[in-house]
């Protein structure tokens, strides 16, 4: 697979619903951490739960985002097999990134560096619409009306990137 396509098997048509907040994501999420570790052991530096369904109060399409940290993302025999025998499977790779997940598709798994920016964003991002309700709202309105059928789920993504960045820009701001 070439840098020039990271997605592997390529784009994927998708229908978008946006769940109201479920306490359950945090278990499910709980259940996941776990079975990182275990395939991984000290290899896993840091994991944590990201997206959406990492913020309480916060309508989210019901798949659970956990960010990954190792030594080097780029080095897939270090963590991929290991993952893979864990009933992952793996979806993008990109320079300093890498996506597994479940069959099933509910759950994310994005691997990078430790101290990476991917890490830093989706943290600082994460935080801050935990401690800012107005800006957690306003993220939630542009999901909802974004939800549907979308011929590339990543165009989704896409669609939401100048809200992000509009909240990013606030977070980071000094």
């Amino acid at each position: 697979m070439s840098q020039d396509q990271p997605l592997i098997g390529g784009p994927e048509r998708r229908e978008i619903v946006i769940a109201d907040p479920d306490p359950a994501w945090a278990k499910r999420y709980d259940c996941e951490r776990r079975r990182i570790v275990a395939a991984l052991g000290d290899r896993a530096l840091r994991v944590d739960h990201i997206g959406s369904t990492s913020v309480p109060g916060l309508a989210a399409k019901p798949v659970i985002d956990i960010d990954l940290s190792v030594t080097d993302p780029d080095d897939e025999a270090a963590y991929v097999p290991d993952l893979e025998a864990a009933g992952y499977v793996l979806r993008v790779r990109e320079p300093g990134h890498r996506m597994l997940r479940t069959p099933e598709r509910d759950v994310h798994l994005h691997v990078c560096a430790r101290g990476s920016e991917w890490e830093t964003r989706h943290l600082v991002f994460r935080d801050w619409l935990r401690a800012h309700p107005g800006d957690r709202q306003r993220y939630e309105d542009v999901k909802r009306s974004l939800a549907g059928v979308w011929d590339d789920s990543n165009a989704y993504a896409d669609a939401k990137s100048d809200v992000i960045a509009d909240i990013m820009r606030r977070a980071l701001a000094p």
